[in-house]
């Protein structure tokens, strides 16, 4: 067996399984879960006709990894339409099964690790598709201390000189997952300066794109880029998927895109990974690109759900409206700390709160790393806004019960 497996960390499902292990819920009250960030909305029925009507052609050959040119197109039209980004679609767009495969798949593409000391660097808190690919590709993770102050975001300069000259691949994650903030302008500056003095590649996570709580809509990495002069996107790649967007996570369905030389390395590797994506689903991926329509109706949805549950939370939580995405990163009363012997104050009060309210959320500690002696997301959870209003606003109001009684 590949012996770098076994320097993978359980996935914070499974820890929260055994967290759970011997639990009872409360049988009086229906589980709601918020735990994991699994878009429940309705997917648009557009899309759903789409992908039967390819069906009868679609199913009958192999599909090119690259992808074919009218799906190709319809990303590039998308990603100028958005963010006004013009790119070729035959040398800078890559179709991929969703951006969790994509993510992993392209540090084992960008990592050398024969190169000393190879270095992997990621925000913490952080989506563990980062640190598993790291290893995996046999390179050494860096976390990046966050600022609570700034919603969490990553302190980059607290990285020191050294680890940069060993870095090879930097993933960035805007809007975040799962404190929810946007990267501005002068952020991805200095990481293109980092990026430009010490050649390392940057992977830009932007998932949550679409799913945003201010007038503005979040800068994206390529967007960035072109702002501050570097249309040629060097040493830049940025993931998105219709998984959040849509409400397709079954449909397995994003796009990768930047520099030419990144896409073109990418596409020898997912050549012979077999990663190429069924026409089926590029047939209903380029009505899904194509319609912008669902997806303000699916940012309303959110936007409606986050002002009822919000100030509900707020009233028991250290809690605020975030600047995108469809998660509260919330903290947990000090008097959980040290409530359950070996428990963090996160894990304890995710398992009273599915013993007497039958609500799951997620411990915070269980997406974080130990960075300077402390784990940034201990006494913290994240809890998923994805079902529909009512049955949030009931977790909810569950929570602050449960909070309440303890005061």
């Amino acid at each position: 067996m590949n012996p770098l497996l076994s320097r993978l960390q359980p996935y914070p499902f499974e820890r929260l399984r055994q967290l759970f292990a011997d639990v009872t819920p409360n049988p009086a009250m229906r589980p709601i879960s918020l735990g994991i960030g699994e878009p429940k909305h309705e997917a648009p029925d557009f899309l759903k006709h789409a992908l039967s009507a390819s069906l009868d052609t679609g199913l009958s050959n192999y599909p090119p990894t690259a992808g074919t040119p009218a799906f190709r197109e319809a990303c590039a039209g998308w990603m100028h339409s958005r963010y006004n980004v013009t790119l070729d679609p035959a040398t800078q767009i890559l179709p991929v099964n969703g951006t969790r495969e994509a993510l992993f798949a392209f540090a084992q593409t960008v990592i050398d690790p024969t190169r000393k000391g190879a270095t992997v660097v990621m925000p913490d808190p952080f989506y563990q598709i980062y640190e598993g690919a790291a290893l995996l590709g046999g390179a050494e993770p860096h976390f990046v201390a966050s600022d609570p102050a700034r919603n969490f975001a990553a302190h980059w300069a607290s990285v020191p000189d050294d680890v940069w000259a060993r870095t090879q691949l930097l993933y960035v994650c805007s809007p975040g997952n799962p404190a929810g903030a946007v990267m501005p302008l002068d952020e991805w500056k200095t990481l293109f300066e980092l990026s430009d003095r010490h050649g390392f590649v940057i992977a830009s996570d932007e998932c949550y794109s679409e799913i945003y709580f201010r007038d503005e809509p979040p800068l994206g990495g390529l967007e960035a880029a072109l702002k501050l002069g570097r249309a040629d996107f060097r040493r830049l790649m940025m993931f998105t998927s219709l998984s959040k967007r849509s409400n397709v996570p079954g449909l397995r369905s994003g796009f990768v895109a930047g520099d030419a030389a990144l896409i073109k390395s990418f596409l020898l590797y997912r050549t012979y990974h077999g990663g190429a994506m069924s026409a089926v689903v590029q047939a209903a991926s380029i009505a899904a690109w194509g319609d912008e329509d669902h997806v303000v109706d699916n940012r309303r949805q959110y936007r409606e759900k986050f002002a009822q549950v919000t100030p509900v939370l707020a009233e028991v939580l250290d809690v605020a409206l975030p600047d995108a995405a469809f998660y509260l990163w919330a903290g947990v009363p000090a008097s959980f700390a040290n409530a359950v012997p070996g428990l963090s104050a996160d894990e304890a009060f995710a398992r009273e709160l599915l013993a007497q309210y039958n609500v799951t959320v997620l411990p915070g500690s269980y997406l974080a790393r130990e960075v300077g002696g402390a784990n940034p997301g201990t006494g913290r959870i994240r809890m998923a806004l994805v079902a529909e209003t009512a049955e949030c606003l009931e977790a909810a109001q569950r929570i602050h019960a449960f909070v309440s009684q303890r005061a």
